[in-house]
């Protein structure tokens, strides 16, 4: 039994071990970020499709750049992310557990909780919007449409299937509006994203010597060698589209619709082993990830009720369904691992108003409630995802007739999460089981000024 067959199993095992999951947990459902602006957060992005109030209305729906004031707007914004995520566990099995009577050194430590697999983390945003003619506006965004990151303690129970995970995008993303009449307008981009990610998890090299050549190998791993961290790194890019519409048959009202398309990547990049056995060779590899991100789709509305309070509401779909399974390939096009995620499409509700209390000051307020692709038996420790809901509370302040001060503050409460994962392998990855208790806190602020 050749070295090759350990070293291509033992490769099989820890890339399937670290790609379970996918990516970190966001902050709209599963890894979107709707944090595409400072001005939509106090409001909880209720009627982000048809609300138009500054150039972020580039990503949310292009034709709203029809209803910016004339000249040359930009608007810079920075949203500060903090989340809590936290396991309990209630019955996790250590890895390699059957393996003891083969190589005592087989059990690896069950290990702690985790810690807090949360933190900080920024999203900033730009865009600028401008007159082409009386009627045509130009604009360009720059935004993070997917992202954030998890991070546990590297001895805890689930470091066979996780530690950190990492991932981020950035979006390019220039449009055209174009003003019909006085109650019709159309507006669409091209997006150019581009895909980052890092993923490391531990490796039990002797269940992976041990499903690779049987007893004997698992035996020959050096206690010293038992354990050890796999790192997959990788990018990509790709190009995408959005469209959008906006209807207003009165000054008082206004129905916005939106379309982002999905964005398909082929993720490149290496598996890098730390600590590996000589008898296992060199198991540093390439691989490769094909994945589709969803499509979205919101119906908004923005409704004046006298001449102080805005009212707003929408609803956005989500394609994530298209996330099927996760499969890796090596260099040669052979599968590597398959793992199901089985995602499913998800909805998003919210409403929110904006009270105009003078000139100067407007006050923000908003509720939303967010579901998860996720499903129960296919939830991970890279994604322990669950619905959330949105209150939000903000504020904006008229500098001058030209700039305004955006503030928004979020809380998200999220709905505890169980797991009982083994990432098809108990002995190899162990098992997790237990819950997640999630929160989610985000301030953005954002400056607007129009030239």
């Amino acid at each position: 039994m050749g070295c090759t067959r350990i070293k291509r199993t033992a490769v099989s095992l820890a890339v399937a071990g670290i790609f379970a999951g996918g990516v970190s947990q966001a902050h709209a459902s599963a890894f979107a970020l709707i944090e595409q602006s400072a001005s939509g957060l106090g409001n909880a992005y209720s009627g982000a499709a048809a609300a138009a109030e500054d150039a972020s209305t580039i990503y949310f729906n292009p034709a709203g750049m029809s209803y910016l004031p004339g000249g040359t707007q930009v608007s810079a914004g920075l949203a500060f992310i903090n989340i809590s995520t936290k396991f309990s566990d209630s019955g996790s099995q250590q890895s390699g557990a059957a393996l003891g009577g083969v190589n005592p050194a087989a059990p690896r430590p069950l290990g702690d909780t985790g810690g807090n697999a949360g933190g900080l983390s920024t999203v900033p945003n730009l865009y600028v919007a401008g007159d082409l003619t009386p009627n045509v506006k130009l604009g360009l965004g720059l935004s993070v449409p997917f992202g954030l990151k998890t991070d546990y303690d590297s001895d805890w129970i689930g470091r066979f299937q996780a530690i950190k995970s990492e991932l981020s995008t950035l979006n390019i993303n220039p449009s055209v509006s174009w003003k019909l009449n006085d109650t019709l307008s159309f507006g669409g981009g091209f997006s150019y994203q581009q895909i980052d990610a890092e993923l490391t998890s531990a490796v039990n090299y002797v269940a992976a010597a041990f499903a690779a050549a049987g007893a004997g190998a698992a035996a020959a791993v050096p206690a010293a060698n038992a354990e050890g961290t796999v790192k997959i790194t990788g990018n990509d890019s790709a190009w995408g589209w959005n469209l959008g519409a906006m209807f207003q048959p009165s000054s008082d009202t206004r129905v916005g619709v939106s379309y982002r398309s999905s964005v398909r990547y082929m993720v490149t990049g290496s598996a890098t082993f730390s600590n590996a056995p000589a008898l296992l060779g060199t198991l540093d590899t390439p691989v490769s990830l094909n994945i589709k991100m969803p499509d979205s789709a919101s119906v908004a509305l923005q409704q004046k009720l006298g001449s102080n309070w805005i009212i707003l509401a929408d609803a956005t779909w989500t394609g994530w369904a298209k996330i099927q399974d996760l499969t890796i390939e090596r260099s040669n096009g052979s599968i590597l691992s398959r793992t199901p995620e089985n995602f499913k499409n998800t909805w998003r509700f919210g409403v929110g108003a904006t009270n105009r209390l003078s000139d100067a000051w407007s006050l923000k307020m908003g509720i939303a409630y967010d579901k998860t692709p996720v499903n129960d038996t296919d939830r991970t420790p890279r994604l322990p995802d669950q619905d959330r809901t949105w209150l939000s509370l903000g504020g904006q302040y008229r500098l001058s007739k030209d700039g305004t001060l955006d503030l928004g503050y979020a809380h998200l409460f999220v709905k505890e999460a169980s797991i009982n994962q083994n990432a098809g392998n108990t002995t190899a990855y162990g098992l997790i089981s237990g819950s997640y208790k999630s929160s989610i806190d985000i301030l953005g602020v954002q400056f607007t000024y129009r030239f």
